[in-house]
């Protein structure tokens, strides 16, 4: 069995997208979402953990201890209750409790050492769960899970322009639709793309909130694994030309660290090679880390 993980860990994800909309916003008609003061792409974090999760599905295909809890058409109050029964707990009998000196009858949804025994389950059965956490007290009550992998918004680099694009659909969806337009099948719709943006995320790993959950080693070798291929496997004519394009891991030799993680971050220099001219390419950038400002005891991975 693999061993929980002992260190701190931090990483930065450089990600691009060409012609394509990265993380369309339903509030804004699906537009590629942006920061409206600065025009700086954003790509939200739980965009990034489904393609994670995605990947994990896709590769280990339900795998014990790699299910997924979040995931499409899924029904959670369903998989915490699966959780009561493979126990063999019964959370729907009327259990005693004390109330100011009266016993009441109280129908039980789990509770004290049932509901550590239901998150250890989740946790050991629940890749995203061990990894990200969740809220297990929807219903049946498993507590709630911290996860030791936290990653933030991606940001692009620079400013990026949201293309609108008519597109043409020669059919129509019902014959009142034909008869409507007079013969003329064509229907139109609309299309939102990013011409180039390179978008770069932070993510941490903290080795304490591992323990707790059972993250482990490999569960880490495996998190490296979908960041670096997570876009090869979730192509869509929507999201234009997607990948990951430099994922750089801060690996500390202490389970709380060697130094404060802005240090790290700001260690990686992205520059453009020739700012006069808008980025369509991420040959138009050059990555660097200054390894000067890193401690000796951090070591620099890069994938």
């Amino acid at each position: 069995m693999s061993k929980e993980i002992a260190k701190r860990y931090d990483f930065v994800l450089l990600f691009d997208v060409k012609d394509g909309n990265p993380n369309g916003d339903p509030d804004a008609g699906n537009l590629p979402r942006v920061d409206a003061e600065t025009g700086h792409g954003l790509v939200t974090d739980v965009c990034l953990k489904r393609k994670i999760r995605n990947y994990v599905e896709i590769t280990k295909e339900a795998q014990p201890s790699y299910s997924i809890f979040i995931k499409e058409k899924a029904i959670l109050n369903n998989a915490i209750s699966k959780a009561y029964e493979d126990l063999g707990i019964d959370i729907e009998k009327d259990t005693s409790e004390v109330d100011g000196g009266k016993k009441r009858k109280n129908k039980g949804k789990g509770q004290g050492l049932e509901v550590d025994e239901a998150r250890k389950y989740m946790c050991d059965n629940y890749y995203d769960i061990r990894t990200f956490g969740a809220v297990l007290s929807t219903g049946p009550n498993a507590g709630q899970v911290r996860g030791p992998v936290q990653l933030t918004f991606g940001r692009s680099l620079d400013p990026i322009v949201s293309l609108e694009h008519t597109i043409t659909r020669m059919a129509v969806t019902t014959e009142e639709d034909a008869v409507s337009q007079g013969g003329d099948n064509r229907t139109m719709g609309r299309k939102f793309t990013v011409p180039y943006g390179l978008y770069k995320s932070f993510g941490f790993v903290s080795a304490p909130f591992a323990k707790k959950t059972g993250f482990s080693e490999d569960d880490l070798l495996l998190l490296w694994e979908a960041l670096t291929n997570m876009f090869e496997q979730d192509r869509s004519a929507a999201r234009g030309l997607m990948g990951t394009r430099k994922l750089i891991v801060f690996e500390h030799s202490t389970e709380l660290g060697d130094c404060p993680v802005q240090k790290l971050f700001d260690a990686v220099k992205v520059s453009r090679n020739k700012p006069e001219n808008p980025p369509r390419d991420f040959s138009d950038y050059q990555v660097k880390i200054d390894h000067s400002e890193i401690p000796e005891s951090v070591k620099v991975i890069e994938l």
